[in-house]
């Protein structure tokens, strides 16, 4: 399918109401739409108090400390986007849809579950003058409706764990091009402290996110549909900068050296991995 047809297939797919998307969702997809529309409803964030606020967001002062992850991911966006159709795949706010497209994407795609994200993603791209460059959908990441071998490239950041991999994995394969390329970017199920915190913190993530953290097991399951390679491992010492922000560069000294080190590396609060299409 060439960007032409692809693009139509986008204006068709951006037809539909948000009321008919909602009538096709089962149960545990409208959770993570009331989740995920609520997390990043900006009036909801003014209108609460300060403790509602820290009990529901939080752990936003941890990705504070996330630098080293999110300077990679920037860096391997700019190396597989430029001339590519790129996919943000589950986008969120679109930040890396729009970064690809300021990379050089042929066409850079944003779908994500929440219609507000997809409100604040057009917005930024409109204000950044990206409109052209990039398109942004509400869709379902089991069921992405688009055609099938059309992306190249697909960033999956921090979502992974709220999707179904029978559906998703086997859905990915589906719209990827042969030899096309996904970088996966996720929490990791091993350290004891982090998963505490996970669980003592309800209101911060839905009941399906937090039973479904990745682990090896779920490598061993994307290697039936992909071939998985460059697995690194971030964040153990760094996240400590949450707290004391002026010693996050030793920190992250820390870790680089440390997460190389394969017991140690499984307590890491991220991971990354690529998955290919042969």
């Amino acid at each position: 399918m060439n960007k032409t047809e692809l693009v139509e297939t986008i204006k068709m797919l951006k037809l539909k109401t948000n009321d008919e998307w909602i009538l096709q969702l089962e149960e545990r997809k409208l959770k993570e739409l009331e989740f995920h529309n609520r997390d990043r409803d900006e009036s909801f964030k003014k209108s609460i108090s300060h403790d509602t606020y820290d009990k529901i967001y939080g752990n936003r002062k941890f990705y504070r400390t996330v630098e080293l992850s999110r300077n990679y991911v920037g860096r391997w966006i700019e190396e597989n986007a430029k001339g590519k159709i790129f996919l943000d795949y589950a986008c969120g706010d679109g930040s890396y849809a729009i970064l690809a497209a300021k990379m050089g994407a042929e066409l850079s795609i944003g779908l994500d579950i929440s219609d507000i994200s997809i409100k604040n993603a057009e917005f930024s791209a409109n204000k950044q003058g990206l409109s052209s460059k990039v398109a942004f959908v509400q869709g379902d990441a089991e069921n992405t409706c688009l055609p099938a071998g059309c992306i190249d490239t697909i960033i999956c950041s921090g979502m992974l764990h709220h999707l179904d991999l029978s559906y998703a994995f086997f859905e990915l394969r589906r719209i990827l091009k042969p030899r096309g390329k996904i970088l996966a970017v996720e929490a990791l199920d091993y350290n004891p402290i982090i998963k505490l915190y996970r669980m003592s913190t309800p209101n911060m993530r839905t009941d399906w996110e937090k039973a479904h953290i990745l682990s090896s097991k779920d490598i061993k399951f994307a290697r039936r549909f992909f071939k998985v390679q460059n697995i690194k491992h971030w964040h153990l010492f760094s996240i400590s900068g949450a707290y004391m922000p002026w010693i996050l560069p030793q920190l992250n000294f820390l870790d680089k050296i440390l997460l190389k080190v394969p017991v140690i590396k499984q307590l890491s609060w991220m991971f990354t991995f690529e998955l290919m299409k042969e």
